[in-house]
């Protein structure tokens, strides 16, 4: 079952908004800066409208992100003050630890951190303004955009071919020149060894 979406009409200060991941591509980020900064007049108020950030309520009704995380960034970074938000569930009479045991159920949270390790929630920051560069994202959101994989609705699945691509690139290599390194994601995407993953497009063997 799809979970009830509610909007709430009032705006929420993105700098009030907690995030439940622990890092972001920030060349993902930059090119959502740029197409933001593309927008003029009523433009901006209107993509701002068709674009609200999906939240859970938690514990003292904070709003915590469980998708866009890219554009929240982005649109921080650009300061722009306030986002609507859409409520996925309220879980404010949770305790904290219940809270996180839930979001982990769902898969509401990916506390990874820029090394693809798990780490405990409490390391999650607490604004997006935090959020770190992990090289694998923006490689994985790239390789997304040229026809690697195809996009999908499996929870945090970019994040799965960027722990995909990590395990066989060096980040030296992505780092120091991404155009190759996204030429070589594309044939690691290619091959039969990321079958298993969301959006797989792959050519099947006979």
């Amino acid at each position: 079952m799809v979970p009830h979406r509610e909007p709430i009409l009032h705006p929420v200060d993105i700098a009030d908004l907690r995030p439940t991941q622990m890092t972001v591509g920030m060349r993902e980020v930059e090119a959502k800066r740029k197409a933001w900064r593309s927008k003029e007049g009523d433009q901006g108020g209107e993509f701002l409208g068709h674009h609200m950030i999906p939240v859970v309520l938690g514990p003292k009704d904070r709003c915590f992100v469980i998708d866009h995380h890219h554009l929240a960034r982005a649109l921080y970074e650009e300061a722009v003050k306030s986002v609507l938000v859409t409520i996925v569930a309220k879980l404010s009479k949770l305790e904290p630890e219940t809270f996180w045991f839930v979001l982990d159920c769902r898969n509401w949270m990916h506390p990874y951190d820029a090394d693809g390790g798990r780490r405990d929630h409490k390391d999650i920051p607490k604004s997006v303004k935090d959020l770190v560069d992990d090289p694998f994202r923006s490689l994985a959101g790239e390789l997304r955009r040229i026809g690697g994989f195809a996009k999908d609705t499996t929870p945090f699945s970019e994040f799965q071919w960027a722990d995909f691509l990590r395990r066989r690139m060096k980040r030296a290599a992505v780092e120091a020149n991404f155009d190759e390194a996204l030429k070589r994601a594309y044939e690691l995407a290619k091959s039969t060894d990321a079958d298993y993953l969301p959006g797989w497009c792959g050519p099947v063997p006979r």
